[in-house]
């Protein structure tokens, strides 16, 4: 059954039958599967992913291709994203830190191996009914010294995670997964996101231009020093967070 749909592509939930467990397979969307550069990057993703090992990352079984549509078959994770936790109620303080300890161990093993995410956001970290997280869906994963891709109309990315270097469409490094690391961490302790706009353009001239409020401002009872954790994981120069 399909369980998801994103722009780099549509998950499934299917019988892995020659190990006998269920697996999500994520296939490219039939428009852009005769795209050399989304099928480039839905390859990169694969490939960036299968190389990491790590309790917080999705695990990657096997890339293939059938009926011409190149697929993922990777872990699945049962559980919910963290947007639909927020959604669903306001976050204990204990739970936050936990999810957001967890997120940035998978980041820093990412990191490590030279690869950025670039789409970090509350809808690609997944928590199971145990509180394990885990980061999902590197569509838009950037290895270093790879090849680089863009989108002529797009910017890599959404939009109100993303850090102001990816906004402007410039060369990015391990700090905007930082940067949007820090978004969802005020997300989940605010139930608000840091910069926000009636449109697209209003949201990136909020990100590059203002500062956001402390979460002590918006939530009352939060531990000291956390205001200072967030905002430096929201600052605007790479070198500050």
């Amino acid at each position: 059954e399909k369980i998801g749909q994103g722009g780099m592509g549509e998950v499934c939930l299917a019988d892995d039958t020659s190990l006998q467990r269920k697996v999500a397979l994520k296939f490219l969307p039939p428009a852009l599967a005769d795209d050399p550069e989304s099928r480039q990057r839905f390859l990169i993703e694969a490939q960036s992913a299968a190389a990491l090992s790590h309790p917080n990352i999705c695990v990657i079984h096997e890339v293939g291709e059938a009926e011409g549509r190149p697929f993922i078959a990777m872990e699945y994770v049962e559980g919910e994203t963290v947007r639909q936790r927020i959604r669903a109620k306001a976050l204990g303080t204990e739970e936050v830190l936990s999810i957001i300890t967890q997120v940035a161990a998978g980041l820093e093993e990412a990191h490590a191996k030279g690869i950025i995410h670039r789409d970090i956001k509350s809808s690609n970290i997944m928590v199971t009914a145990r509180g394990q997280a885990k980061i999902m869906d590197f569509g838009l994963a950037k290895v270093r010294g790879g090849p680089a891709l863009t989108k002529t109309l797009a910017t890599l990315g959404t939009v109100a995670y993303m850090s102001p270097e990816q906004a402007e469409g410039k060369e990015v490094d391990h700090r905007t997964d930082l940067r949007s690391a820090g978004v969802v961490l005020y997300e989940m302790l605010t139930g608000e996101l840091p910069f926000k706009g009636g449109r697209d353009h209003a949201v990136i001239y909020a990100i590059l231009s203002r500062e956001p409020k402390p979460p002590s401002q918006i939530k009352a009872g939060l531990p000291s020093g956390v205001d200072n954790i967030v905002l430096r994981a929201l600052a605007k120069g790479t070198s500050d967070r």
